[in-house]
């Protein structure tokens, strides 16, 4: 029996599931089977609404299977675990972000870089995700929430929060240091306010003057439009990283400029255009480019400890889960501030 049919045949669960691609979501009757021993099953409380969802969804990435249910910024309570699970407890409240299964015995296992595993699962590749009443991952990938944290706003920290965190501790970003962010949307105001309170100095990029004061009050020092030669000529040389979040199609030879000699360029947004480097720039400077996926589980419970500690949250917007069509139509008009939050009201 493959895994799809041996979490899916036994305990009956409603979930809000795509027909086909970009097709409005539908409520459904799934089976939840035998627990798998090192597995956990989680109540869904709350979960975010990722572009990755609209993207799988609508079969973007061209890895969907239908029917599919979404759903990857879950934060619930433990209700089963296995036999040989570990860390968690029944009634334990706990996130579960965009991977829910690592191999455990390779080497980027083994080295504590999980996410880094080329077998690694998606929870909504293939699988159940969690626009549902349950939701099931390995127990290593579900992370306690730390206290202080409101369940109702954390669940956006398990994809878009661990994304942009992850390159703070991976390119080991000081408070010294000078970087911007691209895109003040789902992911990037999440940067903004955990750059602030790095202690880094934090230049926002937009295109339009509209954003400007919000990316302030989230954490910036200071606003470039980038449409403004004066202002984006004044940063040449200066940034020691610039974290994108989004994929629009940018101009990397001017950005590349801005990065101060052995400053990095680290893409978080999966764009289909290919990206054309100026490479003369980047070997005078020693300039880089880099991308990366989430973090470790180890770097989501420290992300957590940080966001705790500093106060840091998410800025959200609550639906029902029963309105879930309404929700991702607010999420594709581009007007959501900044993420969008349903809480399960299925019973």
């Amino acid at each position: 029996m493959d895994r799809s049919a041996r979490l899916n045949a036994g305990v009956k669960i409603q979930a809000f599931s795509a027909p086909s691609a970009k097709a409005s979501l539908e409520l459904v009757e799934l089976e939840f089977g035998e627990l798998p021993p090192e597995h956990v099953e989680i109540e869904v409380a709350y979960c975010g609404i990722c572009h990755s969802d609209l993207a799988m969804i609508d079969n973007d990435w061209h890895m969907s299977r239908y029917p599919l249910v979404a759903g990857h910024e879950v934060v619930g309570r433990v209700t089963q675990v296995g036999a040989a699970a570990k860390r968690v407890q029944v009634g334990q409240t706990v996130g579960l972000g965009w991977y829910s299964e690592s191999c455990m015995c390779c080497s980027p296992c083994l080295s504590g870089n999980h996410n880094l595993c080329p077998t690694v699962e998606g929870t909504i590749v293939g699988r159940t995700g969690g626009f549902a009443q349950r939701v099931r991952c390995h127990w290593a990938w579900a992370t306690p929430l730390a206290q202080g944290l409101d369940p109702a706003k954390s669940g956006p920290l398990f994809c878009g929060g661990i994304t942009v965190f992850n390159p703070l501790v991976q390119f080991d970003v000081r408070p010294t240091d000078r970087v911007g962010v691209m895109g003040i949307g789902g992911l990037g105001h999440m940067a903004l306010k955990f750059l602030r309170a790095w202690g880094c100095e934090v230049v926002a990029f937009t295109t339009s003057d509209s954003k400007r004061e919000e990316a302030l009050q989230l954490g910036a020092h200071r606003v470039v439009n980038t449409r403004d030669s004066s202002e984006f000529g004044a940063l040449r040389n200066s940034l020691n990283l610039i974290l994108c979040t989004v994929a629009a199609k940018l101009d990397l030879p001017a950005l590349i400029q801005t990065l101060a000699p052995g400053g990095r360029f680290h893409t978080l947004a999966a764009g289909a255009e290919p990206a054309s480097l100026p490479v003369f720039p980047m070997l005078v400077g020693q300039r880089s480019f880099s991308s990366s996926p989430l973090g470790s589980p180890a770097t989501t419970e420290r992300m957590l400890e940080f966001c705790a500690r500093h106060r840091i949250e998410p800025v959200t917007e609550l639906y029902p889960m029963s309105k879930i069509n309404d929700a991702l139509d607010r999420l594709r008009s581009g007007q959501a501030r900044y993420r969008v939050v349903l809480q399960n009201d299925l019973g």
